[in-house]
């Protein structure tokens, strides 16, 4: 299925059939677009389009591959070499590669570490790691809170069966979702409603009374707008989930040292203030994510 996924999505990204780092049929000299590839939710999105200027600006022919659905599809895709660069988030990435069988790790470092020994071998290179970072996060509504007197993810447990819990599609089969509530805090819901990826719909079905427990990012601008509560990981179920931009080891080759010290420059200024700032100017005010991380790289003098 995951093969299949590919080949269908490749259509945004080059010739159908095509290897996007093989040498094309008009001109043999020619270095094919580097393809930054994102996921189906507007941070990724926003991520991948700051990455994606960023290369463009410095002279770095580029295409991107957006709207990638899930892992399932990702990672075959670059495995096949048809997506070369991917903003991603550390411990969700090693959960998923591990099969939620990777150590807990909750020091980025160590996290980064573990990252790159499952993705070498691949030929994929896991590049310097931001400040910023991106977590799923058990929110509630902040009536839901005060009525249950409830804090920590952990004091969900005596009513959980009385609940409905709303989030990503894959959630219930995901370590750091629905199965790691699960499996490490021994939650019961009484029903899962798959929604999106902490987009609007989930945002709006927790607002609207449909679900009683949503999952939500850190940095979701709905947040702090809509007054929802962030219950706390008690038990350390999420582990440290810094933005990170992989790459195929044979575009950093192809294109020199110059290449992974651009990406490292941009990953530098990168902070999860700066992340719940781009996606409030996106998911709330309707702003265009391509426009918004240029915006930002011109404010960081990153397009200089």
């Amino acid at each position: 299925m995951a093969l299949i996924g590919v080949g269908i999505l490749l259509g945004s990204a080059c010739t159908p059939g095509s290897n996007p780092q093989s040498k094309g049929p008009d001109d043999p000299g020619e270095i094919q677009p580097i393809v930054v590839g994102s996921f189906d939710f507007s941070e990724s999105r926003i991520l991948a389009e700051v990455y994606a200027a960023a290369l463009e600006h410095h002279g770095y022919p580029v295409k991107r591959l957006s709207k990638v659905a899930s892992r399932e599809i990702m990672e075959p895709a670059l495995d096949q070499e048809f997506v070369d660069l991917v903003p991603e988030y550390q411990g969700t990435a090693l959960a998923f590669l591990s099969r939620g069988g990777a150590p807990a790790a909750l020091v980025p470092q160590a996290t980064h570490a573990l990252l790159a020994e499952a993705l070498g071998p691949r030929g994929i290179t896991v590049l310097d790691f931001a400040s910023a970072q991106d977590r799923n996060e058990v929110v509630v509504a902040r009536s839901t809170a005060d009525r249950l007197g409830v804090e920590t993810i952990s004091e969900l447990q005596d009513v959980a069966s009385e609940m409905v819990l709303g989030g990503p599609p894959e959630c219930p089969g995901r370590p750091l979702c629905l199965q790691g509530l699960e499996d490490v805090y021994g939650l019961d819901f009484e029903a899962f409603l798959p929604l999106d990826a902490g987009g609007p719909l989930t945002v709006a079905a927790l607002e609207g009374g449909e679900i009683d427990v949503a999952i939500l990012f850190t940095t979701s601008p709905a947040i702090l707008a809509k007054d929802f509560v962030v219950l706390e990981d008690d038990l350390h179920l999420q582990p440290a989930e810094n933005v990170v931009p992989i790459v195929r080891e044979q575009i950093l080759d192809l294109h020199g040292p110059e290449l992974a010290h651009l990406l490292n420059s941009v990953t530098a200024r990168l902070s999860t203030r700066t992340l719940r700032e781009l996606n409030r100017r996106v998911e709330l005010e309707g702003e265009d994510p391509a426009a918004v991380a240029r915006d930002w790289l011109d404010h960081e003098g990153l397009d200089r």
